[in-house]
């Protein structure tokens, strides 16, 4: 394996989220058709282990989004990505839970897709395994571990703001140690916790810092501007509209 890629200094990789879930739902076989039309550079997808114990892997982002719909399994969705219209594009593999890493290496073994794999989570726990068992896969930690958006409740908006200040000014060290221990390497961060100062210590530490979930083109082109490597949108045709 290559390890991270090298990235130009005024390049953002243009990242879909769920593929293009504003444009079609997401993890869907046409959300990432529509990721590849809009000109991403890489698709994001989420894999959750089916409920129930059959040991099938689905493209979903929680068992409420699986139980809405027939979600594709991984396989499925791993073979239309191995397509040749997606030739060069890379994948980001978010692992919702941890305990099927290796499964999801050999799935992607099997499709030829490892070398294009960015695989991340929550949970450490998950990287530390993937990194055991394909020790050149690039890994991704996936920041802040929440279930919902504290912001949108007025209770906890003042707590989730001392929290966020909080996080703000430790997120920069302890994620270039984690990058330069090679238990990661690259940070996937929510736009939140974004500061001049985290772009720079992760970056010095070899890694890259991508961001979510961006669907404001302001936003998109503040990002840009502070030299993130990428930015994970529901509706990637906002980098159309950038300079």
């Amino acid at each position: 394996m290559s390890g991270v890629p090298v990235v130009s200094e005024r390049s953002l990789r243009r990242i879909g989220h769920k593929g293009a879930d504003l444009i079609a739902p997401g993890n869907t076989h046409a959300s990432f058709d529509a990721a590849l039309a809009a000109g991403v550079d890489m698709i994001e997808f989420d894999v959750l282990p089916e409920r129930g114990g059959e040991g099938r892997l689905l493209l979903a982002h929680d068992y409420a989004d699986a139980a809405q719909r027939v979600p594709h399994t991984l396989e499925e969705g791993l073979a239309h990505l191995a397509g040749d219209a997606f030739a060069g594009i890379e994948i980001d593999v978010d692992l919702k839970l941890p305990g099927y890493e290796r499964s999801v290496l050999q799935a992607l073994r099997a499709h030829g897709l490892l070398e294009r794999a960015l695989i991340s989570s929550q949970y450490r726990s998950s990287l530390t395994a993937v990194r055991a068992a394909e020790p050149g896969v690039r890994l991704g930690w996936s920041l802040p571990k929440l279930r919902r958006d504290p912001f949108r409740s007025r209770a906890l908006t003042l707590p989730a703001q001392l929290g966020l200040l909080a996080m703000r000014a430790l997120l920069p060290s302890r994620g270039a140690r984690a990058i330069r221990a090679r238990e990661c390497d690259a940070l996937m961060v929510h736009w939140r916790l974004v500061t001049p100062r985290l772009v720079r210590r992760v970056q010095a530490a070899g890694g890259e810092l991508y961001v979510w979930t961006v669907d404001e083109l302001p936003r998109l082109r503040a990002l840009k501007a502070l030299g993130v490597n990428g930015v994970i949108t529901n509706d990637p045709r906002l980098f159309g509209a950038l300079a």
